[in-house]
């Protein structure tokens, strides 16, 4: 065996489909797409979500609620993840740089943090907003929480 007689394993490979190529082929005439119809003209696509005329299930469903244009998302950060962060990269300041070098948010993410967890270091803290429990384990342990 070489490079010149190398060949796929029996029944492994198929032919493909060659439609529009005389009657004698079997697939001529039609070309395999049936009489008339949107479906058998060149260039046809059907849009998306369309189920043949009926009308379609995201106009069938009623819409509902709205979306406040004022909202401000934050990204959360648990205060136990504060603490590990301290641990392992001897943080006294926790910003908002030193948490995107650290993967824990992203460049336009506002963060507030979240009491979850505790807090045993003594840090400052710099970060958009705080709940109320955080801010005050921040505080308890002699830190300093500042709002950007």
């Amino acid at each position: 065996m070489n490079l010149s007689n190398l060949k796929p394993a029996e029944g492994s490979t198929k032919q493909r489909k060659r439609v529009g190529r005389g009657q004698g082929s079997g697939r001529g005439g039609t070309s395999t797409r049936g009489h008339k119809g949107a479906k058998s003209r060149s260039g046809y696509s059907r849009k998306i979500g369309f189920e043949g005329g009926q009308m379609p299930l995201q106009r069938r469903v009623p819409k509902f609620g709205f979306t406040n244009i004022n909202r401000k998302e934050f990204k959360g950060i648990n205060l136990d993840t504060i603490q590990m962060l301290a641990e392992t990269k001897n943080a006294k300041e926790i910003t908002i740089q030193l948490l995107l070098d650290n993967g824990l948010c992203s460049k336009n993410d506002k963060i507030k943090l979240l009491g979850r967890g505790e807090l045993k270091a003594k840090l400052d803290v710099t970060v958009h907003a705080y709940s109320a429990t955080a801010k005050s384990a921040i505080e308890a342990n002699g830190g300093t929480a500042n709002t950007l």
